[in-house]
């Protein structure tokens, strides 16, 4: 799964990147590092690379060169890229697989973008399941299911385009998707304020399951509770990404420069990026992991082995909270899907 592992740290860190907070992730035993898959789709143009490389804090995709400009009317078709980052997070190591998906949303016709994301994920699913049923298992086979989808929406400042609903709905039932507006520096304080308030509203009347930050059974203190009422108040997250570094007061800041000013990458006030940061690497990294296991991939086993579809028309029985955001403002427990018995599952 390794196409790249990145360079040196050449940029400053963000500024959760280790700090220990109650909530952390509990896989602290993981020697070799805990791995965690991640997949970004969006259209060109969004700052997937900028996001990826400001999210490890080093140059993992390096700058594209120019392309031949009487070509550039031609779409590529879709790629998956992959690429692995070893990071360390609060004492943790962590073993970031990055999927990249450029190529994405810039043809006419996407529906063949769509099947190959989906076949994609169930793949990952398949390989799991049947080294599930072996009688031998592979000590060294790797787990390889996507445990968050993070999809970047353009910021047009009206609500979610056609392209956007349908990838999200296809996939809801599948994987962790997690809504992110990428380059929201494009828009002012208050159109990203509707912006917003538009997306959700826009997945919640197409009954899209997206994690929502549901509150678990064993999320008994307050502040585990708050946390997750904060951060679904935040969906989508708006990012900005730089490979900028300047000094401020003697320590270096990641920023992007305008002529009007500058905008921190890691200032809460000008983006959403530091605290998705410290979702993916820390707070709920362990709930991702959990939810793929016990959650979306029972429920696909379940399917697979019974040879009936049991998501069909069910999307909200993975996460009703994503369909019914006056529910999860609550801090109800999200519903799982069907459990069976599960059998030895590999480790992960």
């Amino acid at each position: 799964m390794k196409e790249g592992s990145g360079e040196e740290q050449n940029v400053a860190p963000s500024v959760y990147s280790h700090v220990s907070r109650p909530g952390s992730h509990r896989y602290k035993s993981a020697k070799k590092g805990l791995p965690f898959n991640v997949m970004l789709v969006g259209e060109s143009g969004l700052g997937r690379t900028t996001f990826l490389n400001t999210l490890c804090e080093r140059v993992v995709i390096p700058p594209r060169e120019a392309g031949n400009c009487e070509q550039a009317h031609i779409a590529e078709p879709m790629q998956f890229k992959h690429y692995t980052v070893d990071m360390e997070e609060d004492g943790m190591k962590i073993v970031l697989n990055i999927i990249d998906t450029p190529g994405f949303g810039d043809g006419i016709d996407n529906e063949n973008c769509f099947t190959r994301i989906q076949e994609y994920i169930e793949m990952q699913y398949d390989n799991v399941l049947a080294e599930e049923n072996r009688i031998k298992r592979n000590t060294k086979f790797t787990d390889t299911r996507i445990h968050a989808l993070l999809y970047f929406i353009t910021p047009t400042g009206h609500s979610l385009r056609e392209i956007d609903v349908e990838l999200m709905r296809r996939l809801g039932s599948r994987i962790n998707i997690i809504p992110v507006i990428g380059r929201s520096d494009s828009l002012t304080p208050r159109e990203l304020v509707l912006f917003k308030q538009r997306v959700m509203n826009d997945i919640s009347a197409n009954g899209i399951p997206i994690f929502n930050f549901p509150n678990s059974d064993d999320d008994e203190d307050e502040e585990s509770v708050e946390e997750n009422a904060e951060l679904r108040a935040m969906l989508p997250f708006a990012v900005v990404g730089c490979e900028e570094v300047i000094n401020e007061e003697g320590r270096p800041v990641r920023v992007r420069k305008y002529p009007w000013g500058v905008v921190q990458v890691d200032n809460d006030e000008h983006s959403d990026f530091d605290r998705l940061r410290y979702v993916l690497l820390n707070s709920h990294i362990a709930d991702l992991r959990d939810r793929t296991q016990n959650g979306l991939y029972e429920l696909y086993r379940t399917e697979k082995l019974s040879g009936t579809n049991i998501i069909a028309g069910t999307a909200a029985a993975t996460n009703p909270a994503a369909v019914a955001p006056t529910a999860a403002a609550t801090g109800s427990p999200v519903v799982q899907p069907p459990m069976v018995p599960q059998s030895h599952p590999v480790a992960a």
